[in-house]
């Protein structure tokens, strides 16, 4: 229950009627496979996903939510609670559940932001896959890791904010980190060397 304290901060205090579940008696009543609405929205995307596997329609959209790193958000999660990088995870999967045209342009902005480093390995295959099947996508990034996996990499700088903006460099990973004016192809060159030994 939220109250509001006017010029200070909303308070949220547990509805004693149905202990912050959000339904009534006759609601929770209802079950699947031993579960009510309350239980299943209190389970992650992975573990959902698991319970929901023989039911196509759930389970695609499930999967799909998995695949960009979401499976440890709970389905019960309000959107509000999500980072900038969760919320665009979760519209990349809602189009990952679309049908591919193989024609779509993909503008990501930081989509890695908070993932561990396996989730950026399973984004990653997404983006993959994306592009495997004729799509585009431009991600603007700052994890080297996911950098030195693009195509084409363009370097603004030299500088944030009135200080940059300017093409410092363009080209492959390789390319960019050999460019003698580009500070991120200095951090990448030795990210790139890592990943050949």
């Amino acid at each position: 229950i939220k109250i509001d304290m006017h010029f200070l901060g909303d308070i949220y205090v547990t509805c004693e009627a149905c202990n912050g579940r959000r339904y009534n008696r006759e609601t929770l009543d209802i079950t699947y496979r031993g579960k009510h609405i309350a239980d299943v929205l209190d389970m992650t995307v992975s573990e959902a996903a698991t319970f929901f596997q023989k039911i196509p329609a759930i389970f695609q959209k499930l999967r799909a939510l998995r695949e960009v790193g979401l499976g440890y958000v709970k389905l019960g999660q309000s959107a509000t609670t999500l980072s900038g990088g969760e919320a665009q995870r979760v519209k990349l999967a809602a189009e990952l559940g679309k049908t591919a045209t193989g024609r779509t342009l993909y503008l990501l902005d930081e989509p890695t932001t908070g993932l561990h480093f396996s989730d950026v390995a399973t984004l990653l295959d997404v983006f993959y896959s994306l592009r495997d099947q004729g799509n585009t996508l431009v991600v603007i990034e700052h994890n080297l890791d996911v950098i030195k996996c693009a195509d084409w990499i363009i370097d603004l700088g030299p500088d944030g904010g009135q200080h940059g903006g300017q093409l410092v460099a363009e080209g492959t990973p390789d390319q960019v980190a050999s460019h003698p004016d580009s500070l991120t192809g200095q951090y990448l060159k030795p990210v790139l060397a890592k990943a050949r030994a």
